[in-house]
Formats: C-alpha cells, sequence, structure tokens
C-alpha cells in the first residue's frame, strides 16, 4: 500500500514537474516568437510603399493611356531593373481588366504577359482605390508570394493596377535553425509557410465548404494539397498548448506559442519539442528524488543542494530577463527604422513634387527669354504697321475733306488690313507665353511649324535667313501639346538662327517632316559651323551652352528634351555631312496611338 501510494505520488509530481518545464519553454519561445514577428512584418513592409512609388511614373500612366510596342519595351526592362534593385520576386502592370501588359519576368518561360489576374482580391482592391495584400501560391510561376497592389491614376481615373510578388522562400530558409518549428497560418487554419517543408498547404482543423469554395475562388492555394494534420492540442496556458502531430506511424509533440499579425490576418506558431522540457523534467524529479533518498543521512546535503537549485533557476531567470530586454532593444530599433524610412519616403515624394515644379517654371522662362529675343524683331513687326496705319488715316481725312470717298474707303480698308494684321501677330505672341496644359492630345505638326516661323518672321528677316519648308504632302498628326511642342521648334529655330551667322555661306535654315510607321520624324537643320563632338554628350545638360555672357543660359534644349520625352518621344541632336547642325524630333503619329489607346 505504501508502495503503491508512493508510485502514485511520484507520478504526479512528475506531471507536475514536466507541466512547469513546459510552461518555462513556452515563456522562452514568446521572445523568439516576437522577433521572428517583427523580422516578418519588417521584411514585407519594405515592400508595402512600392507599387504606390512605381504606379506614380509617368512612364507606367503613359503605358496604360497610350501603349506601344516600344513603350512596352522599355517599361519592361525598368520594371526587371526595378525588381532586381529591390529583390522583389515579380513586378507587372495590369489594365482594369486585369490583364498583364507589362512584367519584370517578360523574357522567362512564364511570363506574366497576356495574362489576367482579376480575381485576385489584391487586384480586386487595387482596382477599387486601395491597397492590395494578398498571400497566394502563383498560378502561372507555381511560386508562393506575398502580394502588394496600387492603382494607377490618370486624371483621377484608376487605369490600371501596378503589383509587386515578395517571394518568401528566404524567409523561410533563415527560419530553419536548431530543432524548432516555425509555422504561418492565415485566418482559415492553412500553413503557407513553414520551416519544414512537407507542412505547406497542410491545415490544423478541417476546413469547411465557405473556406474551401472562396480558395478555389481566388485560386489562392492547391485545393488538392489542403489536407489537415493529424493533430492533437493540450492547453498548458493562456497563450501556449502542447501540440501532437502524427505523421508516418511516428508521433512528435511540440510546445506551441502563437502571436497574431492582425495586418495581415495572419497567425505565427512557433513549435518547441516536448522532448526538451520532459528532459529538464526528468533531471530535475531524479534530482528531487535523490536529494530526499539521502535527506535522512545528510541534512546539510540537502540544504545545498536545494541552495544550488535555486540559484540555477535565478540564473535562467536573469537569462529570460535579458533575452527578453534585448527583444525589446530590437523592436525599438526595428520601429525607428520603419519611421526613418517612411520619412525617406516622405521626402523622395516631396523632393519629386518640387522637381516637377522646377520644370514648368524652366519652361515657361525658357519661353520668355525667347520672347525678349524676339523682341527686337517684334518691335519693328509693330512700328511698320502702326507708321502706314497713320499715313493711311491722314490720307482718309484729306480724301473725305475733298469728297474722295472713294479713295477714303480704300485707305481705311488698308487701315484694317493692318488692324488685323497685328491682331494675329499679338494672338501668337499671347498664346506663346501663356503656360500650357499638362494634357497631351493630338497635334497638327503643320499648325505648329507654321506658328513657330510666325513667331519668328522679324528675326529671319533680320537674319537674311532663307529659311526652307517641306512637310511632305500628308497632314502630319503627332502625340503632343500644341503650345509646348510650339516652344520646342522656336528654341530649335532660333537656336539655329544664332549658329547660321557664325557661317561664311548664305545662311540656310531647313525644317522637313517625315512618317515612319508610327513614328514621325521632324527635323531642323542649319548650314552653320555645327557641333563640337566633344559637346554632343552634354548639349541637353541643363545650364550648358557654348554661347558668350548674357546670350544664354543653357536651358533652351534641356527643357525642349524633357518636354519631348514627356510626349513619350525623343531629341536627338547630330552634325550634317555637309558642314551645319541637324536636331531630330521623333514623335507618337497620332492616329496609331489612338487606336493603341482604344
Amino acid at each position: 500500500m505504501a508502495a503503491l501510494v508512493l508510485a502514485l505520488a511520484g507520478w504526479f509530481g512528475f506531471g507536475a514537474t514536466e507541466r512547469f518545464f513546459l510552461n518555462r519553454a513556452a515563456e522562452q519561445s514568446e521572445g523568439t516568437l516576437r522577433l521572428a514577428a517583427a523580422g516578418l512584418r519588417g521584411a514585407l513592409m519594405r515592400y508595402e510603399p512600392l507599387p504606390g512609388l512605381i504606379a506614380d511614373k509617368m512612364d507606367i500612366k503613359a503605358l496604360l493611356t497610350l501603349a506601344s510596342d516600344n513603350r512596352i519595351d522599355r517599361t519592361n526592362r525598368e520594371l526587371k531593373r526595378i525588381a532586381a534593385d529591390v529583390g522583389a520576386s515579380d513586378i507587372y502592370v495590369m489594365n482594369p481588366a486585369g490583364v498583364t501588359l507589362a512584367a519584370s519576368n517578360f523574357d522567362s518561360d512564364t511570363s506574366f504577359i497576356g495574362r489576367a489576374f482579376s480575381y485576385r482580391p489584391y487586384f480586386q482592391a487595387a482596382a477599387e482605390g486601395e491597397l492590395g495584400r494578398y498571400f497566394a501560391l502563383g498560378t502561372t510561376s507555381l511560386k508562393r508570394g506575398y502580394y502588394f497592389a496600387a492603382p494607377v491614376r490618370s486624371d483621377d481615373t484608376i487605369v490600371g493596377v501596378v503589383a509587386v510578388k515578395v517571394s518568401v522562400d528566404d524567409l523561410e530558409a533563415a527560419w530553419r535553425w536548431g530543432d524548432s518549428q516555425l509555422i504561418v497560418t492565415d485566418e482559415n487554419g492553412v500553413i503557407f509557410m513553414s520551416s519544414r517543408d512537407a507542412w505547406h498547404f497542410k491545415t490544423l482543423a478541417p476546413l469547411d465548404a465557405a473556406a474551401l469554395e472562396a480558395i478555389e475562388t481566388f485560386k489562392q492555394y492547391p485545393l488538392e494539397s489542403l489536407e489537415p494534420l493529424d493533430v492533437g492540442f493540450e492547453a498548458l496556458g493562456a497563450t501556449a498548448r502542447l501540440m501532437t502531430v502524427q505523421t508516418a506511424g511516428a508521433s512528435e509533440a511540440f510546445v506551441m506559442t502563437e502571436l497574431d499579425m492582425p495586418e495581415a490576418a495572419w497567425t505565427i506558431h512557433l513549435l518547441t519539442p516536448r522532448a526538451a522540457a520532459t528532459a529538464q523534467a526528468t533531471s530535475a524529479f531524479v534530482a528531487a528524488i535523490l536529494t530526499i533518498m539521502v535527506a535522512a543521512l545528510a541534512a546539510a546535503y540537502l540544504l545545498q543542494r536545494r541552495v544550488r537549485l535555486n540559484e540555477r533557476l535565478e540564473a535562467q531567470r536573469e537569462a529570460q530577463a535579458q533575452l527578453e530586454q534585448r527583444v525589446n532593444e530590437r523592436t525599438i530599433d526595428l520601429d525607428a527604422a520603419n519611421k526613418q524610412l517612411t520619412l525617406e519616403i516622405r521626402e523622395r515624394t516631396d523632393a519629386e513634387r518640387r522637381l516637377r515644379k522646377s520644370q514648368a517654371d524652366l519652361v515657361q522662362a525658357g519661353k520668355l527669354a525667347a520672347l525678349g529675343q524676339m523682341s527686337a524683331a517684334l518691335s519693328h513687326e509693330f512700328n511698320q504697321p502702326l507708321a502706314a496705319m497713320k499715313s493711311y488715316a491722314e490720307n482718309a481725312n484729306a480724301y473725305l475733306d475733298r469728297q474722295r470717298t472713294g479713295e477714303a474707303q480704300d485707305n481705311i480698308t488698308r487701315i484694317s488690313e493692318l488692324v488685323d494684321r497685328m491682331a494675329e501677330i499679338s494672338n501668337h505672341l499671347r498664346n506663346f507665353a501663356r503656360k500650357p496644359q499638362q494634357r497631351i492630345g493630338t497635334v497638327a505638326v503643320a499648325t505648329a511649324v507654321n506658328d513657330a516661323l510666325q513667331l519668328l518672321a522679324g528675326r529671319l528677316r533680320s537674319g537674311d535667313a532663307n529659311v526652307h519648308v517641306d512637310l511632305g504632302e500628308e497632314e502630319l498628326l503627332v502625340v503632343g501639346g500644341q503650345v509646348r511642342l510650339q516652344q520646342v521648334l522656336v528654341n530649335l529655330i532660333g537656336n539655329a538662327l544664332d549658329a547660321v551667322p557664325e557661317s561664311e555661306r548664305a545662311p540656310e535654315i531647313t525644317i522637313r517632316a517625315e512618317r515612319q510607321d508610327d513614328r514621325v520624324l521632324i527635323v531642323v537643320s542649319d548650314n552653320g559651323r555645327g557641333l563640337a563632338e566633344e559637346h554632343l554628350d552634354l548639349i541637353f545638360d541643363p545650364f550648358f551652352t557654348t554661347k558668350g555672357i548674357n546670350e544664354g543660359l543653357g536651358l533652351g534644349l534641356s527643357v525642349s528634351y524633357n518636354i519631348i520625352k514627356d510626349f513619350g518621344g525623343s531629341l536627338n541632336a547630330a552634325n550634317r555631312p555637309g558642314g551645319g547642325a541637324e536636331f531630330t524630333i521623333e514623335l507618337n503619329a497620332a492616329d496609331r496611338a489612338v487606336e493603341a489607346a482604344e
């Protein structure tokens, strides 16, 4: 009977001891779990603002509004470069229907281009103007990843979606340390991340019909892999459970601690093997039994043993406290780094806004500088008609005094024609001086060229320059802005006028235009001395000029280059084989661009 009592006491004593060590293992795991959660959260948050930044790029908006093969190719290569720089798995751009137009993996066998992803929740959220977040197995790449998506807006209208996929393989590789296992489950209890590959897409409990239907609708996971693990749970405390897993006839037991990530609707679980706590409990229990057995022989030894045990427990508590302190310090550092990253993003956004404003101011300054250069010639354009009008008016009065009404009416008619001529010149000056709208549309090349020549008519006459215009028989239409394209032509023709006096030959300026496939070329050339070879790479840099002091700021060609780039075209400079400089404007033909947009 006494032996039975001792056996029962020993059994319950060992159970209590083991439970103590299991709970302590759970407490020690909480610090590691918080550190892992902070690392996962930080790794994902560094990619969160990326789709929004890419969506604000003008090239992305232009791709979704006026797509072309050249623009798609440039966008593909730019997205591939960005993905390589930031370490993203894939970056791609979708139209409002969810069809991928450009992707960083355009040159791979699993390219996203042409594939539709409108069924994905991250696309649907971004299409509604929100930030999309979603974890799923890629239907094309068959690789797991976390998706961020942001809307692309043009004139307050959502014209597409930019998505960034982040691979989780590297994160999992960092979790494979020691005997502990780390798993992440979604709101349905599906294990989508795990340090043990065999547990991928397994569940902690059977899924109901609604959850399976949602997973199938969004193609989140492969349905054939969604099998529940053979697990059992036993409560240990408020935040920990004892988890038993049956796999291939073998049983494994773990102390499970959990931490929620509400921003992603995830739960992170740290599984610490029960064997370690059991070994500690066995050691402690055996030590206690031995202590009791020798208590009758050596009371002093029992006391010393208890003191040493208490010291060891205190040391472990201190170690735990130090670990928690280091975890807290690490968390504070991560929060500070996150705030610093947010501040840098805000600063870069403000800098981009200031840059756009400065660019607009430089455009206006360039036009006003051009008006200043034309002021002397324009003064002559106005003074000559005014003098003629005064003479015609005096003659008309004299004819009226002599009752010669016919001659008087003829003089009045000529005055009216001169007024119309002055009004036309004034209208061109007013249109050229005002700030242009940023909207891009269809522009007639002939109209832009004629307006530029009328603005420079005085300078052309005073310089005795021969201007040859060849725009072909077909009406040429390009994608751009009327006033800004006119400004570019005024800058190029004005520069040609400045270069022609340096030539010993008769001054000649040639303006020609032609269409090549879906592009239109506008070429402005002169017979001056041309451009120095060492200046060809610097000609479009801001404030670079070969003119003398007070003869130019070096902004005209830089502003013109950026205007043509905003139109989706290019501006190039070269020397003519026969002498002189030649500037070529290359723009999208308007009819081809409109068809692509439709």
